[in-house]
């Protein structure tokens, strides 16, 4: 149940967090750097895939072992080191073999994955801990 839980909570505040960061801070970064390359709209079906299989990840590899180790800094860094990885392994294959993907979205891209998944990497923890 506690599990349970942290998901629901990660889920929540990793889409809201992420939707936030994209409509007002990312969306004319990626407008001006690759605008030719974005659709009208995003694709919904393929974003829930993502958010759904991520947060499994997130919980699983920063917010269990935080657990285990009472410790939301675990969390944290866990969560820092998984989001540097995997965003900087989207988005450097992208500078690799795209036209046009620039260091400023690569350096972005790693830096706002190491945040938000640390970030919910505690949500996770905090929201499945048992009481202290």
């Amino acid at each position: 149940m506690r599990l349970a839980r942290a998901y629901l909570a990660t889920l929540v505040v990793f889409i809201v967090v992420d939707l936030i960061w994209i409509a007002f801070v990312v969306i004319g970064m990626y407008e001006r750097e690759i605008g030719q390359m974005l659709l009208d709209s995003p694709n919904g079906a393929t974003a829930a895939v993502f958010y759904l299989g991520y947060i499994a990840g997130v919980l699983l590899l920063a917010s269990v072992p935080a657990i285990d180790k009472r410790s939301w800094k675990t969390a944290a860094i866990n969560g820092a080191v998984l989001g540097a990885i995997a965003y900087g392994t989207y988005t450097v294959t992208n500078y690799t073999v795209l036209t046009g993907w620039t260091m400023t979205l690569v350096v972005t891209d790693i830096v706002w994955g190491a945040f938000i998944t640390a970030l919910c990497g505690v949500v996770g923890y905090v929201a499945a801990r048992p009481a202290m």
